[in-house]
């Protein structure tokens, strides 16, 4: 079994019933919903904080590279999703 951490959190009450719509959309539970979507969240954070470093070092992306990785996103969602 893996070892979870219990909280209790106050959230208002319209959040609650997305989130609670959301897991149940997911066929999750509300506890795993919220797990998930933070992971993600961190994981954003990162990739954006790598990009960050990137341009330090490198210089900002040109707007043909930015289109491009648009581009490449795009493929790439429409292929999960599909």
């Amino acid at each position: 079994m893996a070892v979870r951490k219990k909280r209790s959190i106050s959230i208002p009450p319209e959040l609650d019933a997305e989130i609670a719509a959301a897991a149940q959309t997911a066929g999750m539970s509300y506890s795993a919903w919220l797990a998930q979507t933070a992971r993600k969240e961190f994981t954003i954070r990162a990739g954006l904080e790598t990009v960050s470093q990137y341009e330090d070092e490198h210089g900002p992306f040109t707007p043909d590279e930015i289109a491009e990785a648009d581009e490449w996103a795009r493929r790439v969602t429409q292929r999960r999703t599909a």
